[in-house]
């Protein structure tokens, strides 16, 4: 109880803005950064124990059902990338919005992003429930796991409207530096979704045992309860309202932006995991060592996740200055930040991956007690923690850039490195000089550092602030940037 009436007061309030954000700022940058980083990497823990509890619990049930629950879960990323790509549209536009003080515009922002991830998000369920048995046949599922993926595949379909909705409000706090309310937000969901894995899963807390069915309706329960949350806090903080909606030809002006900035980063989310189910295949393919490669990938990708979720938070608080500042018309001074942040980011997550290093091997041997799987594991930690400083810079700068409305920069220089750089050098070390898995890692430390390199290059010194709004002082202001 005193958790909560701590965490109610300030998301009911509400407060006036400041009218210059980017000289607040200036005054204390690090404390700035830190602040808006920290309940950041809390949220994307909370985000990873999600994940834990899920397949935990599925464990616990049957290897079928583990299984069936991967496959889905990797199957949803897709069906959300729309959602990711106009939470990267919203970001941009409320933060720049908000960094040159035009509260009313912010609303409108707000008004119409929501109304697009609602949309959305129901558009796709109603486009993909009547095609869902072509869709499981496509995923080649085996027949024993067919009726449980199956089950998962629906409920996860009736998902799909509140979980746009949960990725687009917690991005609308994140753009006006409202970083506390996605902490509780997903502070509510894993809370939630754990109860519901652990009671309808197996049984627990006097709940009824309904197996698998009760991981996917946790799934739809721990989502909804998060989505709700975050509407409710808008429309109690004045943000979500009547004059919330803007009229048809203000929509028509601002509409461009979101979809300009929107639509690379969705097709960069695209290009990225596609390359990575590529890079699996050439795995697969090895002419020896397949087998033990393949699951060593996977128990280093899961450890390694974790040193993703300080990477993670500095990528969206460089979003958030970025956008302030250029909304503010301070080009320079977004440019100086997210250095600032590089460098304090370059620090952290060196340290960070010198005291996870310790933890490695104990940490493998949780995964497998097979000799040769946990060498393949801890060779692939070895070359990829090896990288973490290329793969820290390069989602700083990459979340600076999205900031800008510069996604477009992104996805051609981190898809290009992924399609022409890490996945031919990949087979080339891998199938034909190296011939073992450890060609295929180091074909991934080359991407990260010349990826980083080329981001840095462009963020030094190429004209990435003509992709926001507002283009310098005496610009004249107008909803899509023109």
């Amino acid at each position: 109880m005193p958790i909560i009436s701590f965490a109610v007061q300030p998301f009911f309030k509400r407060e006036k803005m400041p009218s210059d954000f980017a000289a607040q700022m200036a005054q204390s940058p690090y404390r700035t950064i830190w602040k808006l980083t920290w309940p950041q990497i809390l949220m994307m823990v909370f985000h990873f124990f999600i994940g834990v509890a899920d397949v935990w619990v599925a464990g616990k049930i049957s290897r079928e059902v583990q299984a069936s629950l991967g496959i889905i879960t990797q199957s949803l990323f897709f069906m959300l990338v729309v959602a990711v790509a106009l939470a990267n549209g919203a970001v941009a536009a409320i933060s720049q919005s908000e960094g040159a003080g035009l509260h009313k515009r912010v609303q409108r922002y707000i008004g119409l992003c929501v109304l697009l991830g609602l949309l959305m998000g129901t558009l796709f369920m109603f486009l993909c429930l009547p095609i869902k048995d072509l869709l499981l046949t496509a995923l080649q599922v085996p027949a024993e796991m067919r009726s449980v993926t199956d089950y998962f595949f629906q409920v996860y379909l009736y998902v799909l409207p509140p979980y746009f909705m949960l990725i687009i409000t917690n991005a609308v706090f994140r753009a006006r530096k409202r970083v506390m309310q996605p902490l509780y937000c997903m502070v509510i969901v894993t809370t939630a979704n754990t109860y519901l894995d652990l009671g309808l899963g197996l049984g627990w807390f006097g709940l009824p045992e309904i197996g698998f069915k009760g991981l996917a309706w946790a799934t739809f329960g721990s989502v909804t309860a998060g989505a709700v949350f975050n509407l409710i806090v808008l429309f109690m903080r004045g943000d979500l309202g009547k004059g919330t909606l803007a009229p048809w030809r203000w929509i028509k002006k601002a509409m461009p932006y979101v979809v300009r900035v929107s639509w690379p980063a969705g097709l960069f989310q695209i290009v990225w995991h596609s390359g990575y189910l590529v890079l699996y295949a050439i795995t697969a393919s090895l002419p020896q060592g397949r087998i033990d490669a393949l699951a060593g990938m996977a128990i280093g990708l899961r450890i390694e996740s974790f040193l993703f979720l300080p990477a993670f938070a500095f990528n969206m608080t460089a979003s958030i200055l970025t956008g302030h500042y250029l909304g503010a018309r301070q080009a320079d001074e977004a440019r100086r930040f997210g250095l600032r942040i590089l460098g304090i980011g370059e620090i952290f997550i060196i340290l960070f991956a010198m005291v996870l290093w310790q933890f490695m091997q104990p940490a493998v041997d949780i995964f497998t007690l097979d000799p040769a799987v946990g060498a393949q594991a801890m060779d692939y930690l070895w070359w990829n923690v090896l990288a973490i400083p290329f793969t820290l810079a390069s989602m700083i700068l990459a979340g600076a850039l999205n900031g800008a409305g510069a996604t477009l920069w992104n996805m051609l220089i981190m898809g290009g490195a992924t399609w022409f750089l890490r996945l031919p050098l990949a087979y080339m070390l891998g199938h034909e000089v190296m011939m073992v898995s450890t060609g295929i890692w180091i074909a991934m430390l080359c991407s990260q550092v010349v990826q980083s390199s080329t981001l840095l290059y462009v963020f030094k010194f190429r004209n990435w602030p003509k992709f926001a709004m507002f283009k310098d002082r005496n610009a004249r202001i107008t909803p899509n940037g023109a």
